[in-house]
């Protein structure tokens, strides 16, 4: 069951030798009975961490949380953080302990921590210390506060998002006490700064069970993203959907790959359709103009959040094209591939996919459409046919060795270039599109 890299226990063996208790401890003894290998190694030890600069006085500490008991030892090559045994004082800030304590007993250790299948420890000489019925946990896929939920809660108000993105991730229940402690607390999150809670979301959507819990604990997902808030309940009125359109979103959510930005976007996708809403004669319902609507909003959240660019662009994208309409010719998919990039245009096609599968049954025959398209684009791509200006057999240097200035008219040219190779008028070899642009100079 625990099997762990000749470098940790080098850490742990250390300790012992010289007097002092010293575990596995967390995260990694949680995965560890999953039969996960972990991504990562904690070690939990009675050493002080001036006794522990001493003890690891031959490898390399960086002194990354000293006053709360934390050193990170390199080992082979592996980070591995050594904390002391400790409690916590009290959290004025719903996130920090004022002020930390330490003790010689693991068992005081365990008792500040959050849940029970994070509050274990380990080591080959000892076995398993498990005090508050962690691995019975696992055992049964449940997610159970230590102690008494409110107090951990108040504590460190991100155990809410955390007890969330455990529960979408390791595909486990939230134990009752702690599933309505989480809920009526809720508003503590306030406290929490935007990239933490934007971490933890991103972990919880891409998560096996993200639909049940963003479903079953939307009063705390409304808590960070208040937009949210109209679309749960809200009845599209059209035969195309089943769903209203927050349930609509979720499922679409679960039915996108498991990449941050087709998580995020399929998310968003619909945000605007509340505020877009609105009957025809036949009393069917419309949602004009909502995938603009949807941009302006999921771009505010995610600055809200703090995302990166890179992911904030791509996202938004996919949102912005999430209802364009492909035709399946080669023409129209390089069109496309050329207007929104070859990685959007794959990104749709994800897109396409999870919002069709959040619809009625009776929209299922456009799957083999997307499919069609997708291997349209495919195909064009392993041909190394012509699509954007990045492929044509001719650039702005060799439009200006013509004797045309720099300036838009080289762009213009190009793009037109560009067209009519697309629309197979001129094939794309160098020459012949040089001989194009000298024949119909006066005309460009």
């Amino acid at each position: 069951m625990f099997s762990y890299p000749e470098s940790v226990k080098e850490i742990i063996d250390l300790l012992l030798s010289n007097g002092f208790k010293a575990y596995l401890a967390g995260g990694c003894v949680r995965d560890s009975i999953m039969g996960v290998t972990p991504h990562d190694y904690d070690v939990a030890t009675s050493a002080l961490p001036e006794q522990m600069m001493n003890v690891f006085s031959d490898y390399k500490v960086i002194p990354t949380g000293i006053k709360h008991g934390t050193v990170t030892v390199l080992s082979g090559g592996l980070p591995v953080e050594v904390t002391t045994f400790r409690t916590d004082g009290k959290y004025s800030d719903n996130r920090r302990p004022d002020s930390v304590s330490f003790t010689a007993s693991f068992e005081d250790d365990a008792k500040r921590r959050d849940f029970t299948v994070n509050a274990m420890g380990y080591n080959e000489y000892e076995g398993l210390l498990d005090y508050f019925g962690g691995k019975n946990d696992i055992e049964n896929k449940i997610i159970r506060c230590v102690g008494n939920p409110d107090e951990r809660f108040c504590e460190d108000a991100l155990r809410i998002l955390r007890a969330l993105r455990f529960s979408s991730v390791l595909d486990f229940d939230i134990e009752s006490k702690t599933s309505s402690s989480a809920i009526k607390n809720r508003a503590l999150i306030d406290n929490i700064s935007a990239e933490r809670i934007r971490e933890e979301f991103v972990k919880l959507l891409c998560g096996k069970r993200a639909r049940d819990v963003l479903s079953e604990y939307s009063p705390i997902i409304t808590t960070f993203i208040p937009e949210a808030a109209c679309m749960i309940g809200f009845r599209q009125h059209t035969p195309y959907h089943i769903y209203d359109v927050w349930e609509h979103t979720l499922k679409a959510v679960e039915s996108v790959p498991h990449e941050v930005h087709l998580r995020l976007a399929a998310f968003f996708h619909d945000f605007g359709k509340p505020g877009t809403f609105s009957y025809d004669e036949n009393g069917v319902g419309h949602f004009y103009g909502h995938a603009a609507k949807s941009c302006i909003i999921a771009e505010n959240i995610m600055k809200r959040l703090k995302f990166d660019k890179c992911t904030e662009n791509r996202v938004l994208a996919i949102i912005k094209y999430h209802d364009l309409q492909i035709e399946n010719t080669p023409n129209a998919v390089k069109k496309c591939m050329n207007k929104i990039s070859r990685e959007t245009f794959f990104d749709l096609i994800n897109m396409f996919r999870a919002d069709n599968a959040a619809q009625a049954p009776m929209c299922r025959y456009r799957i083999k459409h997307y499919d069609a398209i997708e291997k349209t684009a495919r195909d064009i791509i392993e041909e190394k046919s012509c699509f954007s200006l990045a492929s044509l057999d001719i650039d702005g240097n060799d439009i200006i060795n013509l004797g045309i200035p720099r300036g838009k008219k080289i762009g213009v040219i190009l793009n037109k270039l560009l067209e009519l190779v697309i629309n197979e008028k001129l094939a794309n070899e160098k020459q012949i599109l040089i001989d194009y642009v000298i024949r119909n100079m006066d005309r460009l």
